[in-house]
C-alpha cells in the first residue's frame, strides 16, 4: 500500500513532466522518452523507503535514480518549477513548503 504522500509526489512530478512535454517539447501527449522518465519515476517513488516522511528530492539523503534518468528529471525539474505555479498552483506551493520543511 502506498502512502498519500507518495501519491502526492508522483502527482506532483506527473504534472511537471506533462508540462515540460507539452511546452518545451510541443508534444500534445507525452513522447516515448517523457513517458518513460514518468514510469521509472512512479516505479522509483513506489520502492521509497521513507514513505510519509519522504523529502523533496532535492532533499533527499538517497539518490535513487541512475545518473541519466536523473539528468533527464532534474532538466525537467528545472524547466517546470518556476512555471508550476501558473499551471498547477495548488501542487506548486504545496511542494515549495515542504521543501522550506
Amino acid at each position: 500500500m502506498t502512502s498519500r504522500r507518495i501519491e502526492e509526489e508522483k502527482a506532483v512530478v506527473e504534472q511537471m513532466i506533462r508540462l515540460f512535454c507539452r511546452k518545451h517539447e510541443g508534444h500534445a501527449e507525452l513522447c516515448p522518452s517523457c513517458r518513460q522518465l514518468l514510469d521509472y519515476a512512479h516505479s522509483r517513488l513506489d520502492r521509497c523507503r521513507f514513505g510519509n516522511d519522504k523529502p523533496t528530492c532535492k532533499k533527499c539523503p538517497i539518490h535513487c535514480y541512475r545518473p541519466e534518468m536523473k539528468e533527464k528529471i532534474r532538466t525537467i525539474m528545472r524547466w517546470s518549477g518556476p512555471r508550476m505555479i501558473l499551471h498547477h498552483p495548488l501542487a506548486a506551493i504545496r511542494h515549495l513548503l515542504r521543501e522550506m520543511k
